[in-house]
């Protein structure tokens, strides 16, 4: 394997210890595409490198190791890769970040243009390979966020070992936290959240109320993306992920025929209670979840309106429930919508 991939698994499992292993990977990956003697001297003569590379300023001037980032300074960083603002440090974009990020290790002064384009490639695979958790191609703010050192307690508002299991859980939290009904989590309510978050890992004596707005103002930088100080349903759920919209399978997509078994899981899935029916909670999480299918951002309205559109349409006994037998209908109808769909 290459030198290039130990470097990013060594730093991804033993952040604090990484310095050496860094100088010696950044040497390496840098010696192929050094400038010639009469280039470097032009180069640092203009000063270009510390002006450019916007990475150097977070690193130890004497270890070249990384510092803690706190909250506003990962914003700072997120911000300053994510050019474009949709969420994903993607294309030109990662390659600037990964240039900047090599060349900011090494004790001269190199620049980003010091990593040549093969070097690029082969960092770019592996750091993918470590990183990209979703496999997309590209980088979100929480695979970010685990390859940054930063203040532990901010950290943890990133790392979820047990994601919630469905949505149903999350529409839960949702109406825990949304006290005001409005729809939305305002920034108020999002304090509550997170330093319920951090009372879990048993963090919270360690976070002031400074801190703690602090943090709240980043995650509403970080995740309110129409930038109206608050967070709808779809930006909530970029926050507080769930393991997985199980309507995304490929069975649902018309690839294969749904089968009892199917059936079965999905309902057990949503009908947290065991009580042969899917309400209230369970009944938007379903929702939510297939309201995802067709729509990237949406809010409680949206889900509110669906819900009546849903019901209008399959709740034949109009208990305001989804049965087994309505689940299956909707379920066969997601299925035949998506084969018509690959067919044209």
């Amino acid at each position: 394997m290459s030198s290039l991939f130990v470097f990013f698994s060594v730093y991804g499992e033993t952040k604090e210890q990484s310095t050496r292993v860094t100088l010696a990977i950044i040497d390496t990956a840098t010696r192929s595409s050094t400038m010639s003697t009469a280039e470097a001297a032009a180069r640092k003569k203009l000063n270009l490198e510390k002006a450019t590379n916007f990475m150097r300023q977070f690193r130890d001037p004497e270890t070249r190791d990384l510092k803690k980032l706190s909250a506003n300074q990962f914003m700072d960083v997120w911000s300053h890769y994510d050019k474009d603002g949709n969420g994903y440090i993607e294309g030109t974009e990662l390659d600037g970040f990964l240039k900047e990020f090599v060349s900011s290790a090494n004790s001269s002064d190199v620049g980003p243009e010091a990593v040549s384009d093969a070097v690029l490639a082969e960092l770019k695979q592996c750091f993918l390979e470590a990183y990209d958790d979703n496999q997309d191609g590209k980088i979100d703010i929480r695979e970010l966020a685990q390859l940054l050192p930063m203040e532990e307690n901010f950290l943890l508002l990133f790392r979820f070992d047990n994601p919630l299991e469905s949505s149903v859980e999350f529409m839960k939290i949702w109406r825990e936290y949304d006290t005001d009904g409005s729809g939305f989590i305002e920034a108020d309510e999002l304090k509550n959240f997170l330093r319920d978050l951090l009372r879990e890992a048993k963090k919270i004596n360690d976070v002031s109320e400074d801190k703690l707005i602090e943090y709240t103002d980043t995650m509403l930088q970080v995740f309110d993306a129409n930038k109206d100080g608050r967070l709808q349903l779809s930006e909530m759920a970029k926050l507080l992920p769930v393991r997985e919209n199980f309507l995304c399978r490929s069975i649902f997509k018309g690839a294969t025929k749904l089968t009892k078994e199917d059936i079965e899981r999905v309902f057990a899935l949503y009908d947290r209670d065991n009580n042969g029916s899917i309400e209230n909670e369970e009944l938007r999480g379903f929702l939510k979840d297939l309201l995802e299918l067709v729509k990237k951002d949406y809010d409680a309205v949206d889900l509110q309106e669906f819900e009546e559109t849903i019901l209008r349409g399959c709740d034949y006994n109009q208990d305001g429930k989804i049965s087994k037998k309505e689940l299956t209908m909707i379920l066969l109808a997601l299925s035949k919508t998506s084969l018509d769909e690959e067919s044209a």
